[in-house]
């Protein structure tokens, strides 16, 4: 089930971002760094989700999306995100607890526009963020 925007703010874009992870601990954590910072979230819990939410809000700023799910990792999803023209031009960070030799090049090759391990450092996260928004 998709949830709602309940924050009026959005990012400098005037968009928000999607958070997309299994784990409700992940999403409120990131949730709640971003709103602190003056970020509109919109969490999905599922690549299903996800794709719902895409299909109906029109202007997501930025996704943040998990790499491990169980029903589509990131691998599969990312590809299909940049190969959508609909969805193709939106930055997609990779949030991710796979943070061995290897994994942010994995992460870019699949498709990602960046690149942050967790635990999230806030101060990286903010960095990446300001790139794309």
């Amino acid at each position: 089930m998709a949830v709602p925007i309940t924050d009026e703010r959005m990012t400098r874009t005037g968009k928000p971002i999607l958070i997309i992870d299994d784990d409700n601990r992940n999403i409120f954590a990131l949730s709640a760094v971003l709103k602190a910072k003056g970020y509109t979230t919109i969490s999905a819990g599922s690549m299903k989700e996800a794709f719902d939410i895409l299909s109906w809000h029109e202007n997501i700023g930025v996704i943040l999306i998990d790499m491990m799910m169980p029903d589509m990792d990131g691998y599969e999803a990312i590809p299909l995100l940049k190969t959508d023209q609909r969805y193709k031009d939106i930055p997609v960070i990779a949030v991710t607890a796979q943070a061995m030799t290897g994994d942010r090049e994995k992460c870019l090759a699949a498709g990602a526009d960046g690149y942050q391990s967790k635990p999230v450092d806030v101060d990286q996260l903010m960095e990446v963020l300001a790139t794309y928004l």
